[in-house]
């Protein structure tokens, strides 16, 4: 019989502080180096987007990279969140980490299968699990945005914007942009 360990979130205060991003997922450790620029270039740009909705409504925070502590064996780092003022006052740890899955979640996929599994299954399924309103993953190399909502149980994805498509979301009334405009700092012939 083969015995896995099961990581946890007292196992990630173990590792090195060295800039890698470690996660957790139903106690499976996941390793991500710094990513492509044009992965920082596209979170960028978004954290610019939902942060000006953000300014212009004052209903909540646009934070990249936070780190969020769902379980002793779920622990995540996503790109970039926006949760509201109401839910950051319960959600808020001692330990400075998020201790409630946020309304919105942003993913930008990185390269290799292995990432692209980990965000459109595995965190797609985690999200579900603890009550994400809304996950958008953005997809650089295609120019794309897959919108997940909640449905009753669970994530669905509700469309794919590319191009001259506008993003809209129930949850972030008034916003809107050209989806294109996400992608505006990645060349157009990658």
């Amino acid at each position: 019989m083969t015995v896995t360990h099961r990581w946890t979130v007292a196992d990630l205060a173990q590792l090195p502080d060295d800039d890698t991003r470690y996660e957790i997922v139903g106690g499976e450790l996941y390793v991500s180096r710094q990513p492509h620029i044009y992965h920082q270039q596209v979170c960028s740009d978004m954290t610019k987007l939902l942060g000006i909705w953000n300014d212009g409504t004052g209903l909540g925070r646009v934070i990249a990279a936070p780190g969020i502590i769902l379980s002793a064996e779920d622990a995540v780092a996503p790109d970039l969140i926006w949760i509201s003022d109401y839910r950051f006052r319960s959600a808020l740890g001692d330990d400075g980490k998020l201790h409630q899955a946020p309304e919105l979640i942003v993913e930008v996929m990185s390269e290799g299968k292995e990432n692209e599994l980990r965000d459109r299954e595995i965190k797609l399924a985690l999200y579900s699990r603890y009550q994400v309103v809304e996950y958008w993953l953005a997809d650089w190399r295609a120019r794309s945005l897959d919108i997940y909502r909640r449905q009753p149980s669970r994530l669905t994805r509700a469309e794919t914007i590319f191009g001259d498509q506008i993003l809209r979301s129930p949850l972030l009334p008034g916003l809107s942009c050209e989806a294109e405009s996400i992608f505006a700092g990645v060349p157009a012939d990658l």
